[in-house]
């Protein structure tokens, strides 16, 4: 496809650009993988060229999700009522059992499910190796091959045991120079910093209740000495703040900020309890935050101060977070979740649809540093693209096509691309067979006792 071109026609068309330049039936050209050009009106001609009528359909960037845990897709259901640390303490045994088949099924799972879900750049936060699994890292970035996204995974880790004051058991952990040894070898084989990549790796020590501070000072050295992005979780709950209160005698926030873990070179999980003199301290950084409001919601963890950090001037992207605490996984329904968390803090004018699509499209490339490659419809950028179909039954009536996008039902794709290479077509994924995905999940199940 991206050889010969593609061409839609006919469609409403939000570039999420910087003018907020939408069109209500326009066209989108691609080449050699990349937006060609945007516009009203009908296409011009294109010799060759695939053409894709969107008549119906809104066109938007492909969405970018910005925190996951693809491994948990294997362990689903669990820690129902349970907050944070309870959910935790609950799967830590759990998930001590993941193998590298395991994690190739989960993730391969998962993976699709973002597809069909409108997603076509995703993290992946993998911070457990327990000791003889095999490459877990290893399964995930070839599962993000299969299904053809374009995949931005982080090598997590834990290296603070409970038997050091962490929270998670012993056997799950690791040393740190097996860690930092890990993560650079992990950049070495995956992690490609040309335009256009499909693979980018980060560095991501999992948290401070599961980290030690050698480890987060040590990562993130160790991070901007190869030009790598930073990421973790941060101030998701009240426990972890009491958690570093006790142990550091500061806020989580006041504790990174001191290991100079804060930058545009930064992007943090969830940050739902912050202080006002916090909130102003990400903007001014420009560290990222990466939005997870259905799994903050699963766990009873709170409401994330998204309209303050926005005006704060921080980069805010979307994630559906690990499947263990989020098991519906779709992204797209992460834009109504945003949009409903901003307005029961703020009230109803806190987040307006468009907003809550820019969270989820250019708000995340920004929190993944790639803004100028991805999130908008513009020329030149990579032609990721989501058609979404809004004529049916489920979106009849809502003369705003992204309104009905973000309100409305999650729709039908009518067509998802990476770098103008279908995904998924006509609601159905186009790279790997569906049902053998889901036989494999189930027996990754099994093995770790998830039946």
């Amino acid at each position: 496809m991206t050889e010969a071109g593609l061409v839609i026609e006919g469609a409403a068309i939000a570039t999420v650009d910087g003018a907020g330049t939408e069109y209500s039936s326009g066209h989108l050209v691609v080449r050699d993988g990349r937006i060609a050009a945007v516009g009203a009106g009908p296409a011009p001609v294109v010799a060759g060229a695939r053409r894709v009528d969107g008549s119906g359909c809104l066109l938007t960037p492909g969405l970018v999700n910005t925190h996951h845990h693809l491994y948990q897709w294997a362990t689903r259901g669990y820690a129902q009522q349970g907050t944070l640390f309870e959910w935790l303490t609950a799967l830590y045994p759990v998930w001590a059992r993941v193998t590298e088949p395991v994690v190739g099924a989960a993730a391969a799972a998962g993976l699709a499910w973002l597809a069909r879900s409108g997603c076509t750049t995703t993290t992946d936060h993998h911070y457990l190796f327990p000791r003889g699994s095999g490459d877990l890292l290893a399964s995930t970035v070839e599962a993000a091959g299969r299904i053809g996204l374009r995949f931005h995974p982080c090598r997590g880790s834990m290296d603070l045991g409970v038997s050091r004051g962490g929270l998670p058991p012993d056997e799950v952990v690791e040393p740190i120079g097996a860690i930092l040894e890990a993560t650079r070898v992990a950049v070495e084989r995956f992690h490609d910093p040309e335009p256009g990549a499909m693979v980018r790796v980060a560095v991501a020590p999992c948290s401070p209740f599961s980290v030690s501070t050698e480890l987060l000072a040590e990562s993130a050295a160790l991070g901007r000495s190869m030009g790598l992005r930073l990421h973790t979780h941060l101030a998701e709950t009240l426990d972890e703040e009491a958690y570093c209160r006790e142990r550091h005698g500061c806020t989580p926030v006041e504790y990174l900020d001191k290991l100079g873990w804060l930058g545009s070179d930064v992007w943090l999980a969830h940050t739902v309890h912050l202080a006002p003199a916090e909130i102003t301290r990400l903007g001014a950084t420009a560290t990222g935050v990466a939005h997870c409001p259905s799994s903050n919601a699963r766990l009873g963890s709170g409401i994330a101060p998204i309209r303050a950090l926005l005006d704060a001037g921080a980069p805010v992207g979307l994630g559906v977070d690990g499947a263990a605490s989020q098991e519906a996984g779709r992204l797209v329904e992460e834009l109504r979740q945003a949009l409903y968390a901003a307005r029961l803090r703020g009230g109803p004018a806190a987040l307006s649809a468009r907003q809550s699509l820019a969270l989820a499209t250019i708000g995340g490339a920004r929190c993944l540093g790639r803004d100028d490659e991805i999130g908008s419809l513009e020329p030149g950028k990579l032609a990721d693209l989501a058609l979404w179909r809004l004529d049916g039954l489920g979106h009849a009536g809502i003369a705003d096509p992204v309104a009905a996008l973000v309100f409305g039902a999650a729709p039908p794709l009518e067509l998802l691309t990476v770098a103008g290479s279908a995904v998924v077509e006509r609601d159905e994924l186009c790279t790997a067979d569906e049902t053998a995905l889901a036989s494999d999940l189930r027996r990754a199940c099994k093995e770790v006792g998830n039946d």
